[in-house]
């Protein structure tokens, strides 16, 4: 054995710097590494086949089924089923199979189509010619046939078909640009770079000719992370190793644009790829109602319970009483007679819960899940949700959520490009207190009449020239923008032509754009990079050459980046922008009190502010800067700790040039917006990355504040001066002044009768709120945090790290009141909060799309969140909220006679209905005109949710599901079933209802009773309906007529498949008798009274705002003649009753 080898081994797996376990190690070509240099390690890793299906042929029946049946109420069915075909009970096991059948059986299909659609991209995918790198010649594949350590070349325009390190590139440069919108949505051009050592290799003999290992992480979900490094063998040489990033990694499912091809290793292969890893679905969220209906559920299978066990008791008792048991025309056998007792008890307990069980529905479940996924659709087709400037609609990537938008309590959302454009404009600079206006750009165009550039303060001297021109050359050189000679390029991009030639700026930053072209006004212009060199054109027209040494890139912590370049004279300098926070702690020298005047004057303005700052470099500084870059890139383990170590050292001792001012305006609508959402009672919170005056002027702009608000800050300046102790318990003494006089809103959280209170939080102190408290008391400050919180109208987050922002979310979803939250942004870093609330919303903005993708819907604009959450979310809820209560009010009118009417038949679990009524009343005659209703009920208009966001308030804190109202339909459904009971009881006390003086017998009774039932369900149903159209007409009118002609012919016809043919001319008979007919109007009549008497006297005397709303409609002209658009009908508050 190569004891070489075996040292290798043991020296790599004792080695306490790095686990190499957690790596793998790829030899590209399926070369092995050269004798003596390390051990080669045979790996097995997938192939690159993909399989995003759930089932196969063979296990789908048996997985499918038991994915089903871990659903309660199908289990439940699927006992109760089981029970009736193991013991003798009243009905049939056709009432409970059938139904169950038909909703286990849709369920199936439906999953079974979207299997095998997914099986058909599977295997197109799969199949997917690709080119290798074999013996020096290429040769063509089928994608899962691709292995890791495959050289693979990929054309313009194709996807890539594994993740791979990217080689080579027809390129000179060595590198490519790719597009990633079907990963994260981004449409904009990325660039990807080769490997320095590899870049020059541009045909297959010189690639297969490569000897070279990667050493790399495993695979792991995220798509903008990646480390690993790749050792190059040179014959006789050291082998040179070199960094790997995610900037060398090519995705799967990413496109190849603009370069005519690349040469890649595949490192990454099918399930392993990050594409494949981020199929995972989000953890699942519940809804308030769901949580409703299944806490109701629990409530009727008690009382299920209840009555099996009253009938079973009663039943014995009533048996005790001598000849009751066993009848003169019943005798026993002797085996019924030595029966145990106990079992025989618990057997009828079974009976009776089959008898019953129908008060649970299992197609309320069906008909609930139709309306979310059917009712989705609304949203999507709805035209004023349509952006015409991005093409974009609203999007709904889960339709569990619909009614949570109607229940909305607190919103948080984010800044940039949320409540403003992320359309960025160079307003100004500001160089050693010196102030520079450029020409007014717009959008790329210059405004006429503007030329020069426009001094605001003096003009510098001298050394102030030179100052000047070095900080023109460092934001021309500090930046990640490309240019493009393409006019055809997505994403943010302006035109160039000052320079004489025609360019294109890329970047997937708005920020780089805007100032890269605002410096090109003020006479440089950055033309492109080539070679590693940086070129610009300065205000003489010559161009300058610098070559790109180091780019410390930018990062969400440090809130700054940089760049290490040396000029054609030999020197080396560091230009460094960043936040005000990151630079100012880092400066030695430059006037940085005037500089820090204007920075905060434009914050205050509502304008972005950069500060720019340099450091010059000595050979030996930069050789131990490189050095301490070089040893941070190669780590395979906290190489992003590491990194941002050596930042540290090397951006230190820096020389203050001088600060940007950008504008980011406001989105339209968004301050109407905002104002109506507080209208209708729900507080908005602000979280951002931005400085405290930036984000308070855009809270300013967008009303959150008005110029009456109060603002109190608990921020780090603040807690400096007094302790987090003092601070908290100062503004809640604050906030809490006047709670004894008066009455705070309990969903707005402000009112005009008091001080309207702001709090300004940034992430530092928050940090210190979530902290242990140093006096030696449990817990943290977060309960008066919390109570500070509820007091005030408005809340701005600032200067917040995106985990910060989930912490808030997660803050209030947690406290006592337990609200419904909803947060809203457009980038990456929102992405964490968004996950968090209960309802998570993206908007489809210009920071990509990976908000949008997590999101549970997506919006083009912030405006859209109004018509979102006032009309749609407020259809939703009314709707589904209806939907239940209405399933639970007629299951109740269907079993309860069933009860009543053991106490008549001696317990003796006789069944009240057929079984074909059984069976259908849930699927065929009550089901259609409930979903259609959860569909497309209005009880207002649309105009009028707009107008009025305060009708928002109604249905507030889940008002249509709480227990009060659940009561009320249960007890209005028991009132119904007693009325249709006994009123046909007596009806037949008379029992000559028949004009030739017959006697009806017990299943025309049941029948008289289900056709009571039916119509006065179905009745009800339309007396709650505001809205109707045809579609109501035909679907509530059709399902009567359907009953009818299926209860002529049930039992019109002797049906040669049925063993018994009890229901034979039933129907025909009952309908045949004049006092049926009309028992059957005064029924319906009697059971619908109390309804609408209540209706009636509630409306005259405790009116809700929504049904004050459908008053003044109703005496009004149409829609059209309402005068104004804007301003609510109802000026006078609500009362707290109406709340």
């Amino acid at each position: 054995m190569d004891c070489s080898r075996l040292r290798s081994l043991v020296t790599r797996f004792c080695s306490g710097e790095e686990n190499w376990v957690d790596n793998r190690t790829v030899y590209v070509g399926h070369r092995e590494p050269p004798p003596g240099t390390e051990a080669y390690i045979p790996q097995r890793y997938p192939d690159n086949r993909i399989v995003s299906s759930k089932y196969t042929f063979w296990n789908f029946v048996p997985k499918n089924l038991f994915e089903q049946f871990r659903r309660i109420a199908n289990f439940y069915f699927l006992i109760i089923f089981l029970v009736q075909l193991i013991i003798d009970t009243p009905t049939s096991p056709v009432t409970s199979g059938l139904p169950l059948f038909f909703v286990i059986t849709v369920t199936a299909i439906k999953q079974g189509y979207e299997d095998w659609l997914r099986h058909k991209a599977d295997n197109a995918m799969n199949q997917y010619p690709v080119h290798v790198i074999q013996h020096g010649k290429l040769v063509r594949k089928q994608s899962r046939k691709l292995r890791v350590g495959d050289i693979v070349m990929v054309k313009e325009d194709e996807t890539f078909p594994c993740d791979l390190i990217m080689l080579s590139s027809s390129r000179e440069d060595g590198t490519c640009f790719v597009t990633t919108a079907s990963l994260d949505g981004e449409s904009s051009h990325k660039t990807y770079f080769a490997i320095q050592d590899t870049k020059a290799f541009h045909n297959e003999q010189e690639i297969d000719a490569l000897h070279a290992t990667i050493e790399c992480e495993q695979p792991q979900p995220d798509l903008y992370k990646f480390v690993g490094r790749i050792n190059i063998y040179r014959a006789g040489d050291e082998p040179t190793a070199r960094p790997l990033g995610s900037e060398n990694l090519l995705l799967r499912g990413a496109t190849l644009k603009n370069t005519e091809r690349i040469f890649g290793v595949a490192i990454y292969t099918g399930m392993e790829t990050k594409m494949a890893l981020n199929y995972q679905s989000k953890s699942q969220k519940r809804s308030a109602v769901e949580k409703s209906m299944n806490a109701f559920l629990i409530v009727y299978l008690c009382i299920l319970l209840s009555k099996a066990l009253i009938n079973t008791v009663l039943k014995y008792v009533w048996q005790s009483k001598p000849f009751q048991d066993e009848p003169w025309y019943n005798h026993k056998t002797d085996s019924e007679r030595q029966r145990n007792m106990f079992l025989k008890a618990f057997t009828d307990f079974l009976a009776f819960m089959v008898l019953f069980n129908y008060i649970i529905p299992v197609s309320m479940y069906v008909t609930v899940e139709m309306q979310k996924f059917l009712g989705s659709y609304f949203l999507s087709w709805d035209e004023e949700m349509f952006d015409e400037d991005t093409g974009e609609g609203p999007l709904v990537n889960t339709s569990d959520l619909n009614e949570e938008l109607g229940q909305v309590e607190y919103i948080f959302t984010d800044k940039t490009g949320t409540l403003t454009e992320n359309n960025m404009e160079f307003i100004e600079c500001c160089i050693e207190g010196h102030v520079y206006v450029p020409h007014v750009i717009c959008n790329g165009q210059i405004l006429p009449n503007c030329t020069g550039i426009d001094m605001i303060d003096s003009s510098p001297g001298a050394g102030g020239k030179e100052r000047e021109e070095l900080f023109f050359r460092a934001l021309c050189l500090c930046h990640t923008v490309q240019v493009k000679d393409d006019d055809q390029v997505d994403g943010p991009k302006k035109g160039n032509h000052l320079s004489g030639r025609p360019c294109i700026y890329i970047s997937s930053s708005p920020d780089e754009v805007a100032l890269v072209e605002g410096i090109q006004r003020l006479g440089f212009t950055y033309l492109r990079t080539k070679d590693n060199f940086m070129e610009i054109l300065n205000r003489e027209n010559d161009i300058e050459r610098f070559e790109l040494m180091e780019v410390l890139s930018f990062d969400s912590v440090r809130r700054r980046m940089s760049v290490i370049v040396k000029s054609t004279k030999g020197d080396i300098f560091l230009f460094c922008k960043g936040a005000d926070s990151s630079i100012f702690p880092r400066v030695k020298e430059g006037k940085v009190e005037q500089i820090q005047a204007r920075v905060e004057r434009n914050a205050v303005e509502g304008l972005r502010t950069l500060c720019v700052a340099y450091k010059k470099f000595t050979e030996a500084e930069y050789e131990e800067a490189c050095k301490q870059l070089q040893t941070a890139k190669l780590a395979l383990h906290d190489r992003e700790k590491k990194l941002a170590e050596a930042y540290e050292q090397i951006e230190k001792d820096l020389s203050l040039l001088g600060a940007t001012a950008v504008e980011d305006r406001l989105q339209e609508k968004a301050a109407d917006t905002i104002e109506s959402l507080q209208k209708a009672g729900i507080k908005v919170w602000v979280l951002t990355g931005d400085k405290m005056e930036t984000a308070a002027a855009t809270c300013y702009a967008c009303k959150l504040f008005r110029r009456n608000t109060q603002l109190l800050e608990l921020t780090t300046k603040k807690i400096e001066e007094q302790s987090l102790h003092d601070v908290l318990f100062e503004l809640s003494k604050t906030v809490l002044r006047h709670s004894d006089s008066l009455t705070r809103d309990s969903y707005s959280g402000f009112s005009t009768d008091m001080q309207d209170y702001g709090l300004i939080i940034d992430g530092a102190a928050l940090s210190l709120i979530m902290k242990p408290r140093q006096d030696g008391n449990p817990g943290n400050y977060k309960e008066l945090f919390l109570e500070i919180c509820r007091n005030c109208s408005a809340v701005l987050c600032c200067r917040m790290a995106p985990l910060q922002k989930a912490q808030i979310v997660k803050l209030i979803k947690a406290s006592k009141e337990h609200p419904i939250t909803l947060a809203i942004g457009d980038g990456a870093n929102d992405v964490s909060m968004i996950l968090e609330a209960h309802v998570g919303i993206g908007v489809i903005g210009k920071e990509g799309r990976q908000a949008a993708r997590n999101s549970d819907y997506a919006i083009p604009k912030f405006k859209h969140l109004k018509k979102m959450l006032l009309v749609h979310g407020h259809f939703y809820y009314v709707r589904i909220a209806e939907l239940v209560q209405y399933f639970f009010y007629k299951n109740v009118c269907f079993i309860f006679p069933q009860f009543l009417y053991q106490f008549f038949c001696g317990f003796s679990q006789q069944p009240l209905y057929d079984t074909a009524y059984l069976t259908l009343y849930n699927i065929s005659f009550t089901s259609l005109p409930i979903l259609l209703y959860s569909l497309i009920e209005q009880h207002v208009s649309m105009d009028m949710l707009k107008r009025d966001p305060m009708l928002y308030r109604d249905i507030a804190k889940n008002a249509l599901l709480r227990w009060r109202s659940f009561i009320y339909w249960t007890f209005l459904g028991l009132f119904d079933a007693i009325v249709f009971f006994f009123g046909v009881y007596f009806l037949f006390e008379n029992s000559t209802v028949m004009n030739n003086g017959q006697m009806l017998g017990n299943w025309t009774f049941g029948t008289l009773v289900f056709t009571v039932l039916v119509f006065t369900v179905t009745l009800k149903l339309a007396i709650d309906t505001h809205y109707w159209t045809w579609i109501n007409h035909f679907v509530i009118w059709g399902s009567l007529l359907f009953y009818i002609v299926f209860s002529l012919l049930w039992g019109g016809i002797i049906w040669p498949f049925l063993n018994y043919q009890r229901m034979y001319y039933v129907f025909l008979k009952m309908l045949s008798s004049g006092p049926a007919w009309l028992g059957i109007i005064l029924l319906i009549i009697l059971s619908l009274l109390p309804d609408i008497l209540k209706k009636v006297v509630f409306r005259q005397l405790w009116p809700t705002t929504t049904e004050k709303i459908q008053k003044i409609m109703k005496h009004k002209a149409p829609i059209n003649a309402v005068p104004s658009s804007e301003g609510p009908l109802l000026e006078e508050p609500l009362t707290s009753s109406e709340a």
